[in-house]
């Protein structure tokens, strides 16, 4: 087992790749007493065309989602009991991009790891129980189309991608989880859930090599086929935004508002992928951050309220800033913020300086947060970065940086979305 040491963070990294090709990585934290791990795989919702050992598998909207429902359930019933039984809390999410499986306890932490490896690594899908959790997630996504916010936040991705599959909504549609099979499901799982496609971290109070010895037992114990070789294939994109303007009308008490710019830094990796993430979410901060005069002048008009907010999404294949919140008038929001991104030629060298601080202040207290610690993680993994040079990344940036970064939020990609009463 191969051993790191981060001696700025004073942090101790063990890593390890089995021979089946799962990696493993493990961060000993003393005096924590809870244990968080995830056990992820690359395979999300915008992995619905693909070829699996040069087969060509198409695969209905949802099914990354679907899929992560169902590994709950075993023969002998819901895996969420197992967990509590044994005193832990588990969990799973999907996003674009993963699926991720997760556990906290401060107790039985060898047999809730074996548990998480189990049934992630045990499928046990039948015509049956398909068809009943179709039913259970089309009256999800029949909730969330109730969502204002949700209904906001791909309002706006629609508005700004023309063909990428980010512009669906995860869980896909009522229409296309009702096209899902058991068979889909089981290529979907032999395809992306070989442990050479998956990692494996754990963060808290344990001692590593009892917790590699016992993952390597457990791995060795199974059987597996070989690491089948994935094509990932998804529609070319144009440079230009869907629509400028999208307009959704809800039963809501206040208007709500985001614009968005769709970025073409797309294929970074490592250190790269860290900078341009940083800078733009540091750009947005002294732009429009709650220490600013913009933001007090917005507040001071009733432009905005508490929910207003920014951010920064930036993957392989797509990135994206999102800046909006509630306003009485998202007209006159609009037009303020592009005044301020287009009057902006120089930022203040003293206000950034600050919130370059506040920043570094910010990451060093979230490395105390496993849940940070290990999505994280794993996030960065995934674009051959490591999150521990975060730090290192950030104390190295200087006002010019972030000034060049100013030149991306170009008002031809630019998109509006708004959800009115």
């Amino acid at each position: 087992m191969e051993k790191v040491m981060f001696e700025q963070l004073d942090e101790t990294l063990f890593m390890d790749q089995l021979d089946n090709g799962l990696q493993v990585y493990i961060l000993p934290k003393k005096g924590f007493q809870k244990t968080y791990a995830t056990f992820t795989t690359r395979y999300g919702s915008i992995d619905r065309e693909f070829r699996v050992n040069g087969q060509l598998v198409k695969v209905p909207d949802g099914i990354a989602h679907f899929l992560e429902h169902k590994m709950f359930e075993e023969e002998e019933g819901d895996i969420f009991n197992t967990f509590a039984i044994q005193g832990a809390q588990t969990n799973a999410f999907t996003s674009f991009d993963r699926t991720t499986y997760l556990f906290s306890s401060t107790e039985n932490i060898e047999k809730n790891l074996e548990t998480l490896l189990n049934f992630v690594q045990h499928p046990y899908f039948t015509d049956e129980n398909v068809e009943k959790e179709k039913g259970i997630i089309a009256q999800e996504i029949r909730m969330y189309d109730d969502n204002p916010d949700w209904r906001l936040y791909y309002g706006l991705l629609r508005a700004l991608y023309q063909q990428h599959p980010i512009r669906i909504d995860i869980a896909g549609t009522v229409e296309s989880i009702y096209q899902i099979t058991k068979e889909q499901l089981y290529t979907c799982y032999e395809t992306f859930y070989h442990p050479s496609n998956m990692v494996l971290f754990i963060v808290g109070g344990v001692e590593p090599n009892t917790i590699i010895n016992l993952i390597k037992k457990n791995q060795s114990s199974k059987q597996f086929k070989p690491s089948p070789t994935i094509e990932r294939i998804y529609p070319k994109e144009p440079e230009t935004i869907y629509q400028s303007l999208n307009e959704i009308h809800l039963s809501v008490a206040m208007p709500k508002v985001l614009m968005g710019f769709k970025h073409d830094d797309l294929g970074l990796k490592g250190k790269e992928f860290i900078k341009a993430e940083l800078k733009m979410q540091l750009l947005l901060e002294l732009l429009f951050g709650k220490g600013t005069d913009v933001y007090s002048k917005l507040m001071n008009q009733g432009l905005i309220d508490e929910d207003f907010g920014f951010e920064f999404q930036i993957e392989q294949n797509y990135a994206f800033s999102l800046i909006g919140g509630n306003s009485k008038d998202p007209t006159k929001l609009v037009d303020q913020i592009k005044d301020v991104i287009s009057n902006t030629k120089e930022l203040d060298e003293q206000f950034f300086q600050r919130s370059k601080k506040k920043k570094i202040g910010d990451f060093l207290r979230k490395l105390n947060v496993s849940e940070f610690i290990a999505n994280q993680f794993t996030r960065y993994l995934f674009n051959d970065a490591n999150l521990f040079d975060i730090l290192p990344v950030l104390e190295g940036f200087t006002v010019d940086d972030v000034n060049r970064t100013l030149q991306q939020l170009k008002e031809k990609n630019m998109a509006v979305t708004v959800v009115l009463p």
